[in-house]
């Protein structure tokens, strides 16, 4: 044994020497204890032991198990009206429907005293509905009905959230009439509600209380109103006259008299009608024989008559002799208002033949009236068209004018291809609105199309516009006169300006393939058709004509210039900028683009050439010149000698000029 484990064995001499065993056989109890126990001392001290907590029955060690306390019953250990809840290890206790815990709490536990006592449910205002009212109970409550209201749904008392059963108002509905008796007012048909009653008209209050009231019950009070009716005795007779009734003679019943047939009332109220008071009203009433007096008279007629002036008697009109009857009734009879029936007879004297009108037609004739219309060819202008008879037997002749029907545009013609003029066929100093329309289109574009209008008002017998043309180009015009719905047509071509001077920079080279340049016109309504080069040798004399013609073929006469010619370039091939390369050697348009001679002296022309139809119209501008030798070169024109400046200028202000260039050798 060495020095180190001498302690350990002497403590364990100790260890066994005490009675106590050594650390390693002695047992850890309170290491064994179940998760629901807590460990303790003995109670003789004698060590620890394992101890259930509350709310768990069991050894402590191994079993701990939840204890229910709400066996038992909830009565006994939580009180009266409650309900016992088991939890694991405890429990709580909740108060039944109706009941509240003394302190406010929804659970609680008793071992402070509290318990459950009865809630007022009718605290609540309006728990049992309108007209209800409400009982508290040891735990519930009922609901019954007011005075004035009645259970509907059920009986009384009643639960509203389990009866479904309410308090309904009392309703007496409309009140009960008595005979002869009407209704004045009511505030209402509920209880309490109060109607009032009286007589009604044509009769009146024997005994008896206006008012009834509607009960608790749901039935109104019977009124002991008592009305009889009031009656007036058989209406009495008038002379000359009938009694029109119906045999009723009560309050509003009416007795209407009427005149015997050949009299007439001359009062202003025929009828009576019994009042209140049980009597028939006064009133004035005289039947007088009807006359209707002496027939009225019309002119130019004669009366056939019996001179009987009674209802019913009759006189025929007749027309006199030279006069015819021309419409209207020809009989008047008496009438019972004792007047004779209007007579609408009209005789007109006889007018004799039917009045006739320069180039115009009767179209229609009944002897008073004539209608004319104007003939085939000529249209009316001014005056009625009407001729018509008049009483004395004279014609009031028509005042119709037939005038030749012409076009109201006539002698439409174009003048300096912008303007159109023609002449106005009017009768009358009217104004009339015309719509001048005109339609533009291109044979060399077919995609060019242009269509205008103008509007515009005369008083003019002949009237010109000039419009805003554009050249070259096909119009159809078309003029309307709008009153008179007239359209006519005409057709013009413009003329082919000159082409514009291409704008070039004028510049000299000493380079044998110099590059020229242009920049084309950013207008699309110029008729331009092809580029031109001309590359012209300084040697000698020769004349150039810009207005030549301008295609290769048509330069077969002057074959000395179309040798000239270095390229050709339509226009549809060109874009917006054109580049050439004098003397590349290509060729271009038909046209040889021949390298430039050593040693030589050039002028460059640019031409631009308009063609449309047969007509061509051309400009030219000298663009460049290439300097080749030491020769001098003197250009002049037909009138004088000029700068190489001019000439250019004199070839961009016209299209027939002539240039000639002469060469001379410099001593």
């Amino acid at each position: 044994m060495d020095e180190r484990s001498a302690p350990v064995l002497i403590l364990s001499l100790l260890w066994v020497v005490a009675g106590i065993p050594a650390a390693a056989n002695v047992r850890d109890v309170c290491a064994s204890c179940h998760v629901d126990a807590t460990c303790g001392d003995k109670s003789d001290n004698s060590g620890k032991v394992c101890n259930c907590k509350y709310g768990f029955v069991g050894n402590g060690r191994t079993l701990c198990q939840d204890k229910d306390e709400c066996q038992i019953g909830a009565t006994k250990i939580c009180g009266q009206h409650t309900t016992c809840h088991n939890t694991h290890g405890s429990y709580y206790c909740t108060c039944l429907h109706g009941y509240m815990a003394s302190n406010n709490m929804s659970v609680f536990i008793p071992n402070d005293g509290t318990h459950c006592q009865d809630v007022d449910e009718c605290s609540v205002s309006g728990l049992c509905g309108q007209g209800a009212q409400c009982r508290n109970l040891n735990g519930s409550f009922d609901c019954s009905c007011q005075l004035g209201y009645r259970v509907q749904d059920g009986k009384e008392p009643f639960h509203p959230l389990k009866d479904k059963a309410s308090c309904k108002v009392v309703d007496c509905g409309p009140p009960v009439l008595q005979e002869y008796t009407v209704l004045l007012s009511t505030t209402g048909t509920t209880y309490r509600s109060m109607a009032t009653f009286d007589c009604d008209e044509g009769s009146v209050k024997r005994s008896g209380n206006k008012v009834s009231l509607c009960g608790a019950e749901g039935l109104w009070t019977e009124t002991t109103l008592v009305c009889e009716e009031v009656t007036c005795q058989e209406p009495g007779m008038k002379a000359h006259a009938k009694r029109r009734w119906d045999g009723t003679a009560h309050v509003g019943s009416v007795v209407v008299y009427q005149c015997d047939e050949g009299y007439h009332t001359r009062s202003v109220r025929n009828y009576s009608v019994c009042g209140h008071d049980g009597q028939w009203e006064e009133f004035d009433l005289w039947c007088e024989e009807i006359s209707c007096g002496p027939p009225q008279a019309l002119p130019h007629t004669n009366l056939q008559w019996d001179r009987s002036t009674r209802p019913g008697s009759a006189v025929l009109y007749k027309c006199m002799a030279g006069y015819y009857q021309e419409g209207g009734d020809d009989i008047s009879t008496c009438l019972t208002s004792g007047e004779w029936a209007t007579v609408s007879l009209k005789c007109k004297a006889k007018c004799g033949p039917v009045p006739l009108l320069a180039h115009s037609d009767v179209v229609w004739n009944n002897r008073s009236v004539v209608v004319h219309r104007c003939a085939n060819g000529y249209h009316s202008w001014r005056g009625s068209n009407i001729s018509l008879c008049s009483s004395s037997g004279v014609w009031q002749t028509a005042t119709l004018q037939c005038i030749e029907i012409k076009p109201p545009i006539d002698h439409l013609n174009v003048s300096d291809e912008k303007c159109v003029q023609w002449r106005a066929e009017k009768y009358e100093e009217d104004t009339e609105i015309y719509k001048v329309f005109y339609v533009g289109s291109r044979d060399y574009d077919r995609t060019f199309l242009e269509k205008r209008k103008q509007i515009l008002s005369s008083q003019a017998e002949w009237l010109k516009v000039c419009l805003s043309l554009l050249p070259a180009t096909n119009y159809s015009i078309s003029i309307t006169a709008m009153s008179a719905g007239f359209t006519a047509t005409i057709t013009t071509n413009t003329s082919l300006p000159a082409p514009p001077v291409p704008d070039v920079h004028y510049r000299e080279y000493d380079s044998p393939a110099p590059n020229l340049r242009l920049h084309r016109s950013p207008s699309t309504l110029d008729p331009i058709s092809l580029y031109q080069v001309f590359v012209l040798p300084i040697d000698g004399m020769m004349t150039f004509d810009c207005s030549s013609p301008a295609n290769g073929d048509a330069l077969s006469k002057q074959d000395s210039l179309k040798r000239h010619i270095a390229a050709q370039m339509h226009i549809s091939h060109v874009g917006a900028d054109v580049n050439f390369t004098v003397g590349d050697g290509f060729y271009r348009g038909g046209f040889f683009n021949a390298p430039l001679e050593k040693g030589r002296n050039y002028y460059v022309v640019l031409r631009v050439v308009s063609r449309w139809n047969k007509d061509l119209k051309s400009s030219c501008v000298l663009w460049a010149k290439v300097t080749g030798t030491s020769y001098v070169v003197k250009v002049s024109s037909l009138c004088a000698a000029a700068t190489v400046g001019l000439i250019a200028l004199a070839a961009s202000l016209g299209h027939a000029y002539t240039w000639f260039f002469r060469k001379k050798i410099r001593t």
